[in-house]
């Protein structure tokens, strides 16, 4: 008994271990030499041998060695060649998968990264520029000073805090509560206890500063200059914004009835309440020369030529609102709608009336959870959701965890093989599955399946929607002459469309279907390319700076979620189901803030993450 009890606190104290090792692992800084990332891995395979074979027991630390000789300045070409030759021997002939796997992670460095190994050798120092950043900041596509606002929140300066974002993105409102915050995936503090919850501080700031109260900056005098935008979301009114306080005049041509795009009309109001949405889009338009004209389609009501003549500059913010079918017989049936149309069907007040159905939905991301859960709410018997792997669940957990709670059930590993419609009504009326097991990982690690030797099983349902992606409608803008692919416009990395001066597009109709936050930031880049166009160099002011930082006691504190209804209480209605953070825990949660701006990361050259 003594010596089970010894064993269970042994491997308590191993698992308490582990997850302060995890936590280092998942929070190396961004920027960080990859050489010495990589020897640090390497390291982590010299502990774990047990030390029975000399290729794993000597040659590894051997492969470190070398490391170092290059990391140091003291190598030459033939370290070079002399580190891959003993990886190789290592990777063929070591006993187990030890000193297999940390040979193999070295030879991979030595392709993914030929040039810090060059330059290492040749300058001996990393590729020029190369510099760690402040990860919340690198990370937020539209690259917003995340320590920036937080430490004006502490303060009690949430005007500052909205304006601080603004600088960078002015969709404050509507990111602080649908954006996918990446800015938390690798931020530091998850070194001590947990990232900081950079979403849900916004959304307190906004909370407390609605943003169609607080001023915008003053924009700059006029230039004269006129700019075309196709498409009023949040990509397009984006770039209408900072081009506005530039001095720029701008012209919104929106198809829809209203602006706001695919948060608009693809993100139902449970998740975003339209009347916040439209306050972020009142303060855009007041911020400078702009003119919003909706119900103009681009194509019917006026052709993209005459933009061209009349405008100094075009940009196309098309987005991607028409939903994709699966090219198969009877994608066209009754009852089988696309999730992107089936949302905008909601959100045009004409949803479907799902009450005794059941419901399949085919697809794993966010916009098939947020249609799965509004089939919950339109009263629906059942809502299953059917996935081919595992890791086509891309959607934020919290999603899958929300939707789960109202009742969607999941089921993975089934590919979808086709529609059965009913003779009299031509409406859906099952679907085909086939079971699935778990094949080798592709060279993108992600798992492959294959058929499994049960048979297809056939799923009754009245309603099927297909969460398999979306396009955007580029057929007037490709007989104009603009350069697109699979109904993707090309464009470079400044957003400027090949072989057509003065037309810039970015967004989803550029990348394919992508978050809020990724089109902001090409509304973003887009406006200061747009300017530098025009013969300007124009610099927006937010008018306000961040507050000094504090040294942080590093004390392990717990991190405030954001907190909602109860499942059965919102499932069946479309009240916005989050609850606001409290005035302490706001005040809390941005405590544990280590101010990476101005310690560590922040105290080196291009930390800011511009």
């Amino acid at each position: 008994m003594r010596r089970l009890a010894e064993r269970g606190n042994m491997n308590e104290r191993i698992d308490v271990t582990l997850r302060k090792f995890r936590s280092r692992m998942s929070s190396y800084p961004l920027g960080m030499c990859p050489l010495a990332l990589y020897r640090s891995l390497l390291q982590i395979s010299i502990n774990q041998s047990c030390g029975k074979c000399v290729p794993c027991r000597d040659g590894l630390v051997e492969v470190d060695r070398l490391l170092h000789s290059i990391l140091t300045g003291d190598a030459t070409e033939e370290t070079l060649g002399k580190l891959e030759e003993m990886c190789r021997m290592i990777a063929e002939s070591a006993d187990c998968a030890v000193g297999v796997m940390g040979a193999n992670l070295i030879l991979d460095s030595l392709s993914e990264f030929a040039d810090e190994y060059e330059n290492h050798i040749k300058h001996k120092h990393c590729v020029d520029k190369v510099t760690q950043t402040i990860p919340c900041i690198t990370l937020c596509p539209a690259h917003v000073d995340v320590p920036g606002y937080i430490a004006l929140i502490k303060e009690g300066d949430y005007e500052g805090a909205v304006k601080l974002i603004r600088n960078r993105n002015p969709f404050p409102t509507a990111c602080a509560m649908v954006c996918e915050h990446p800015c938390e995936r690798q931020c530091r503090r998850a070194i001590i206890d947990a990232p900081i919850n950079i979403r849900g501080l916004k959304k307190y700031a906004v909370d407390q500063a609605h943003a169609d109260k607080v001023s915008t900056p003053r924009k700059n005098v006029s230039t004269g200059k006129k700019i075309a935008i196709v498409g009023g979301g949040p990509s397009g009114l984006t770039a209408a914004y900072f081009l506005a306080l530039m001095g720029h005049s701008v012209v919104v041509y929106e198809e829809h009835e209203k602006a706001g795009g695919m948060l608009r009309y693809g993100i139902p109001e449970y998740r975003l309440p339209k009347e916040r949405l439209d306050e972020d889009i009142k303060a855009i338009l007041a911020s400078g020369d702009i003119e919003l004209k909706c119900g103009m389609r681009v194509g019917r009501d006026i052709t993209f030529e005459e933009l061209r003549k009349d405008y100094d500059a075009v940009y196309l913010g098309l987005g991607a609102q028409i939903g994709n079918r699966m090219p198969m017989e009877n994608a066209e049936a009754g009852n089988v709608v696309p999730a992107a149309d089936f949302l905008q069907l909601v959100a045009n007040g004409n949803p479907p009336d799902l009450t005794g159905k059941n419901v399949v939905l085919i697809g794993g991301g966010n916009v098939a959870m947020d249609a799965a859960r509004t089939a919950i709410r339109l009263n629906a018997e059942t809502v299953h959701v059917f996935t081919r792997k595992r890791d086509d669940y891309t959607a934020l957990a919290s999603e899958i965890e929300g939707a789960m709670q109202e009742g969607v059930r999941f089921r993975t590993l089934l590919s979808f093989l086709h529609i059965e419609t009913d003779k009299e009504s031509g409406n859906v009326a099952s679907v085909w599955l086939q079971p699935e097991i778990v094949a080798e990982y592709d060279k993108f690690g992600m798992m492959t399946t294959e058929h499994s030797s049960n048979y297809p099983y056939r799923f009754k349902c009245d309603y099927l929607i297909l969460g398999v992606g979306q396009r955007s409608d580029t057929a007037h803008f490709e007989e104009s002459g603009v350069p697109a692919e699979r109904c993707r416009i090309k464009a470079d990395t400044a957003c400027a469309v090949e072989g057509m001066p003065g037309v810039f597009s970015g967004g989803d109709c550029v990348t394919g279907p992508s978050t809020a936050i990724n089109a902001i930031a090409a509304g973003q880049v887009a406006a200061y390319n747009i300017d530098e166009y025009l013969g300007y160099h124009h610099k927006v002011d937010c008018e306000v700076t961040a507050p000094p930082a504090y040294p942080n006691p590093c004390i392990p504190t717990g991190r405030a979620e954001i907190e909602e209804k109860d499942p059965v209480e919102r499932r069946d209605n479309f009240d916005f189901v989050e609850l606001s953070m409290t005035y302490e825990e706001a005040v809390r949660e941005c405590g544990r803030c280590l101010r990476c701006d101005h310690y560590g990361c922040g105290s080196m050259e291009g930390g800011r993450g511009e």
